[in-house]
């Protein structure tokens, strides 16, 4: 490849936020380039949301902050700048209906990814962004300032940078930490990585449990030490046969630090709309109607099935004997395990598996409001390399955009 142009802007990465910098910059009136390794851009958006793409949350930003618990405040610029409600105009705009569901979770219509990520590549294709399918091995820099990076087939020239390269996690997409070095090399601070949003491994597995999925549950997080859970929330889980998981387990792990031999502890309240006294009375009433029975079978009203045999294990209760035998110290130990069934969580599962990644570059060495570098000229960053997280509701992908909003209209000049 040997060119002699000068670009205004080269991004880094064809993800949702390079994609978005991209245009944003272009449409600033930037000459931009993207070099992508993948051959196709957008891989990881086109998976997110099991293939339909949670865009964004159709909220305000003070409910947006309120669900990063990595560096909100950091976001205030960019998301006042560009809230959730310019990401919903933007793809409406360019061909994508998009709907509401549960939780203020924003979808396409069609319940396609791939529409989301067409939109974005229809768009750069418009704005005549020119994308180049080749890996960046390092950022040229001279006199302080950015000059282009280097690639495995020849040398792009820009006079400003993004990168957007994503984290750690869905390294089969194309992440695979190569932001984190090129920051790196440039002086930037890059904080701890680690797995966000990802299921937990816990002692034993749940394998005797595994597929069994709970709904209208609450789930606790206790850190050894303290008293308050690190997470409390009502929702619905899973048990795999490492653990558990699903949206209850994914936002609790984002709130977690580094998980040690006994540091944390799930407690699960199977019944979290009973208090102890009613949950107690429904046992009673339970136990009269079946009096004759075996307790393992006496229960499958109460409990899903597949999880009676464990609460007995937790409860130290002999699921065989009668119900008309139960001890009032065994009803007690059962309500118990109903509303704190206990799990020893030992381990994040890879951060392959994670959603996201925690950590990134210090958002101490960034400007807010232009995701410029503080300490390289032309410079600037968008999307998960940065530190900041978000909840799953489509936090993460607001995150993205606006970022790439900032750092594109910065880099193009027109901020």
């Amino acid at each position: 490849m040997k060119e002699n142009i000068i670009y205004d802007v080269l991004v880094i990465g064809a993800g949702a936020a390079g994609m978005f910098a991209a245009v944003t910059a272009a449409e600033n009136g930037a000459s931009v380039i993207i070099a992508e390794r993948n051959e196709k851009a957008g891989r990881k958006l086109a998976i997110t949301g099991k293939g339909r793409c949670n865009v964004t949350n159709n909220s305000d930003v003070e409910t947006v902050m309120n669900n990063l618990p990595k560096n909100p405040k950091f976001m205030y610029s960019a998301l006042n700048a560009f809230p959730p409600s310019e990401v919903m105009n933007f793809f409406e705009r360019e061909g994508v209906p998009l709907k509401t569901e549960r939780g203020n979770r924003v979808f396409p219509v069609s319940d396609k990814a791939y529409d989301i990520v067409d939109a974005l590549y229809n768009k750069l294709k418009k704005l005549g962004v020119k994308i180049l399918h080749t890996r960046v091995t390092d950022i040229c820099t001279g006199e302080g300032r950015v000059t282009g990076a280097k690639t495995e087939n020849g040398q792009i020239s820009a006079r400003n940078v993004i990168i957007a390269t994503g984290g750690l996690s869905y390294p089969v997409t194309g992440s695979d930490g190569d932001g984190y070095e090129f920051a790196r090399k440039l002086g930037h601070t890059v904080t701890k990585i680690k797995p966000s949003l990802v299921p937990l491994e816990t002692r034993g597995g749940c394998a005797e449990m595994m597929g069994l999925s709970l709904k209208n549950v609450t789930l606790n997080i206790y850190e050894k030490g303290k008293k308050k859970p690190v997470f409390r929330e009502q929702g619905e889980m899973l048990f795999t046969h490492f653990g558990i998981s699903g949206p209850l387990v994914l936002s609790a792990s984002s709130l977690m630090g580094e998980i040690t031999e006994g540091k944390y502890t799930a407690q699960i309240d199977m019944k979290p709309a009973l208090d102890a006294a009613a949950l107690d009375r429904r046992i009673l009433r339970d136990f009269e109607e079946r009096r004759n029975m075996k307790l393992s079978n006496a229960l499958r009203k109460l409990l899903p099935e597949a999880v009676i045999p464990a609460v007995l294990k937790a409860g130290d209760i002999d699921g065989g004997k009668q119900v008309n035998a139960v001890t009032a110290a065994e009803r007690a130990r059962l309500l118990n395990t109903v509303k704190a069934f206990p799990l020893e969580i030992t381990s994040y599962r890879p951060i392959a598996e994670a959603v996201i990644t925690d950590g990134g570059v210090s958002v101490k060495e960034i400007e807010p409001a232009t995701m410029r570098s503080k300490l390289v000229e032309g410079l600037y960053f968008a999307g998960e390399i940065i530190d900041v997280t978000g909840f799953t509701g489509g936090f993460n992908l607001q995150i993205a955009f606006s970022t790439a909003y900032a750092a594109g209209k910065a880099a193009a000049g027109k901020i």
